[in-house]
């Protein structure tokens, strides 16, 4: 089995400066509060804490992820603050925190009617739970992923393995709103120029959708699987006179202040 195989935190961060612009204007909307505790939910290998940080300095922050590897990436960037490897939906601190941050990371935890409710009833009076999720999985990107896994010799074992949990924006404000004094809901499209045509696109899902799809493949599978999915994604997603291919990124926003 391939490192791809695992979420390294490396190939997550070759899109650092993208991946962390969402967690940027997710924290720009929170109402303005004294943060003395929070906590980022799937804190990855430190960027989004590193983006609290500056938000809420002086903030006692715990950061939590599910993947060793991450959490030794986060630990070594920020040897300060405490990172622990944890399962979000067995979590069970009480808190009180002033700010919960789930950056790109929900959208892989079931039970949203039960696990966010839970969330807020963690959030001191005037806390924010802060969540953003990406709203992608009608773009060719993941079209073309789930065809790509039902049509080849491993589509037995990649049965049911994409996320296909979804909700819009008014099901989280109708969820939220009698919980909170407040919730904010958007959804933004973001355009990421990445160079190196489709096998920037492709390397892009690696550190994230694509995993679970190589996780269940042995080396060679995951070469030809890989292949083919580049060989898509070159028709989907054309490259611009200067080589750079444009990915477009949708992702749901929300903010829930109790």
């Amino acid at each position: 089995m391939t490192e791809t195989t695992a979420w390294q935190a490396k190939q997550y961060m070759l899109f650092e400066h993208e991946r962390t612009r969402p967690v940027r204007d997710l924290l720009a909307a929170i109402p303005a509060t004294d943060v003395r505790r929070a906590v980022d939910l799937g804190c990855g290998p430190g960027n989004s804490t590193e983006t609290l940080a500056a938000h809420a300095p002086g903030a006692a922050i715990v950061g939590l992820d599910s993947s060793a590897d991450m959490i030794a990436a986060a630990r070594q960037r920020l040897p300060q603050f405490r990172f622990d490897v944890s399962d979000i939906s067995t979590w069970d601190a009480p808190g009180p925190y002033e700010l919960i941050l789930a950056n790109a990371v929900l959208q892989w935890v079931p039970g949203h009617e039960r696990l966010f409710p839970s969330l807020v009833q963690k959030l001191a009076p005037g806390g924010s739970l802060a969540v953003q999720m990406p709203d992608n999985l009608d773009e060719p990107a993941h079209r073309l992923l789930r065809e790509v896994a039902a049509h080849g010799p491993w589509a037995p074992r990649l049965e049911g393995v994409e996320r296909t949990m979804r909700f819009g924006a008014g099901w989280y404000y109708g969820l939220l709103k009698p919980l909170c004094t407040r919730v904010d809901v958007w959804r933004t499209v973001y355009h990421h120029p990445l160079a190196g045509g489709a096998g920037a696109v492709v390397d892009w899902f690696k550190g994230s959708s694509l995993r679970p799809f190589l996780a269940a493949l042995d080396d060679a599978e995951q070469q030809a699987f890989l292949q083919r999915y580049q060989d898509e994604i070159a028709k989907a997603y054309p490259a611009l006179a200067d080589g750079t291919v444009l990915l477009p990124f949708p992702r749901l926003f929300i903010v829930a202040t109790r």
